[in-house]
């Protein structure tokens, strides 16, 4: 008991949340889910911040948790202070993806600490997450890919390296967080593969993706080209030589975008989309394609599947169960000779 009180001495949320924060790093969770954890804690924190709700567990309640919602829902401005966004983007509300995901680090926290006797209740118990429309995802054309391709100047450093991790984002089909943080020694260029490492894999499990050899060419090229000025393992390098940011990236795939005269919402994770529909489309098998994308769960790959309109007319036209039925009664008949 006397262990327990002690550990339970504490009536600071920040405390706790350090805790949680050392126990997930202990468990060895993703670099990008602890960032994850540190943002929507600290989204949290602002709003009990602004409403003059003390940062202390016995603060929070069910209630608490449900005008957060309310508040996210309806009263929470979009990309507040965000450098990249208009003032027309900042909008308020925020979508209920976003909000769940919100949710999701508080819930993973409190179980936590209720696991760990931390806390003598649970706020998020009976908090359930906002609905979700399941719209489809526009993705690119190939046409509209070349047009993407075609705008960097591969003259200029950064374009050029902007341009090799398009084409590797289309090529390998991975995370855009996976991609950035690839370095030399994950890629054997003369075996044409790349490794995606279970430190910088979102399911911790390593992976190897087979690349084109046009791709492996590209990836040697830049290798070249940062040995020439910067001393860094990592491949994708901005122009001061440290490792670039995936918002930054954006802000740029945004530029080329405007100038390709794409109208779409073109950001990194378009390419993950637009490839895995891509390769289903022209007949790729959907396991293979599983093992390429990294997933566990066949489930999760209809998030990856929005096989255009005209693919589905042309496989139901291919396919279809009523012409199993008719069968030669559904093909025309020759009633005339054409020659006496």
């Amino acid at each position: 008991m006397r262990k327990r009180n002690v550990r339970r001495a504490t009536e600071s949320l920040d405390d706790l949340f350090d805790i949680f924060i050392a126990i997930k790093d202990a468990e060895g969770r993703a670099p990008s889910t602890m960032q994850q954890y540190r943002e929507n804690y600290g989204f949290f924190t602002e709003y009990l911040d602004k409403h003059g709700i003390k940062r202390t567990p016995s603060a929070i309640t069910r209630d608490t948790i449900r005008d957060y919602i309310v508040f996210m829902r309806n009263d929470w401005i979009r990309f507040e202070g965000h450098s990249f966004k208009t003032e027309v983007e900042q909008t308020a509300g925020l979508a209920p993806a976003t909000i769940n995901t919100r949710l999701k680090t508080l819930r993973v926290m409190y179980r936590c600490l209720m696991d760990e006797a931390l806390v003598d209740s649970n706020p998020m118990e009976g908090v359930r997450n906002l609905p979700e429309q399941q719209e489809n995802i526009e993705v690119l054309t190939a046409e509209e890919l070349q047009r993407l391709l075609n705008v960097p100047n591969r003259r200029s450093y950064a374009d050029f390296r902007d341009y090799v991790l398009m084409n590797l984002l289309i090529d390998g089909m991975m995370r855009i967080s996976e991609a950035i943080n690839l370095k030399v020694d994950d890629f054997n260029l003369s075996g044409q593969s790349v490794v995606i490492r279970a430190a910088i894999a979102k399911n911790r499990k390593t992976r190897t993706i087979p690349i084109e050899s046009r791709t492996a060419r590209l990836i040697n090229e830049l290798i070249i080209e940062n040995k020439a000025d910067f001393d860094s393992d990592y491949i994708f390098l901005t122009v001061y030589g440290g490792p670039i940011s995936r918002d930054h990236f954006r802000k740029r795939l945004n530029d080329f975008a405007e100038k390709a005269g794409i109208k779409k919402n073109v950001h990194p994770h378009l390419f993950r989309h637009t490839a895995a529909t891509m390769f289903l489309e022209a007949g790729g098998d959907i396991r293979h394609l599983q093992m390429l994308l990294g997933h566990s769960d066949l489930r999760v790959l209809l998030r990856y599947t929005h096989l255009s309109n005209e693919a589905l007319k042309q496989q139901h036209e291919q396919y279809s169960p009523i012409k199993q039925v008719l069968g030669k009664r559904n093909l025309p008949r020759k009633i005339k000779r054409k020659t006496q």
